[in-house]
């Protein structure tokens, strides 16, 4: 199918874990926000925040413990919170798909550019990892701030490449949680999202898209423009 951004491209299999609950409106259409439970390989779970229109959910009966296949874009936006802006995440849903064969279920391809200096670092046991913040393009020009973490050798490769430079990336999106402390004393524990880079590039490779079988072939079941 003709798909008019390609650089922001995600494919999620999992089960629905929320209730949706009402997000915004644009052109009478109402979006839904919910969260979607997906297995890695090694059988750990993502809890993954997804948008999804009203008619989408309609069309498919979306309930809470429902298998779901979707591809859509990565996005982010800002939102005021006790009286600060803070970066918010989620998966805006473009379609319902059928499932992809394989145990792959987790998917982003992502092309854009550095626009924080990255943040690289070694643990206690020397493992490499490298923090970056990617601004993906979007139409009617905006654009997307993507958090992003890489590990080893592509932490390292990512450390030397320039603010501005142009990278194509693909991996996964994760959940994490982590300990916030407050400004009494206190402790909270909050969920970050981010993308866990499996390969990382400043050119285009050759090799095919693992996701051209769901944005190339016109299967789906159900699709949304916003």
């Amino acid at each position: 199918m003709n798909f008019e951004f390609d650089n922001n491209k995600v494919y999620l299999c999992g089960v629905v874990d929320s209730q949706p609950t009402f997000s915004h409106e644009i052109y009478g259409e109402g979006f839904y926000d919910t969260t979607l439970r997906v297995k890695r390989l090694s059988m750990q779970e993502d809890i993954i925040p997804i948008t999804i229109s009203e008619r989408l959910i309609a069309e498919k009966n979306l309930v809470v413990g429902k298998k779901l296949a979707i591809r859509g874009q990565f996005r982010s936006y800002n939102k005021l919170v006790e009286n600060k802006s803070k970066l918010m995440l989620t998966v805006f849903v473009r379609e319902i798909v059928p499932e992809m064969e394989g145990e792959n279920t987790n998917i982003i391809e992502l092309v854009g550019y550095i626009c924080k200096e990255p943040i690289y670092r070694t643990t206690p046991f020397k493992r490499e990892i490298c923090d970056l913040l990617l601004a993906v393009n979007r139409a009617y020009n905006k654009s997307d701030y993507l958090p992003c973490i890489a590990w080893g050798r592509s932490a390292r490769f990512i450390s030397g490449v320039s603010v501005g430079e142009k990278l194509f990336i693909s991996g996964r999106i994760q959940s994490r949680e982590y300990q916030k402390k407050l400004e009494d004393g206190q402790t909270e524990t909050r969920t970050a999202y981010e993308v866990s880079i499996s390969r990382v590039s400043t050119k285009e490779e050759n090799n095919q898209s693992l996701l051209n079988q769901i944005y190339e072939t016109p299967n789906s079941m159900a699709t949304v423009n916003e």
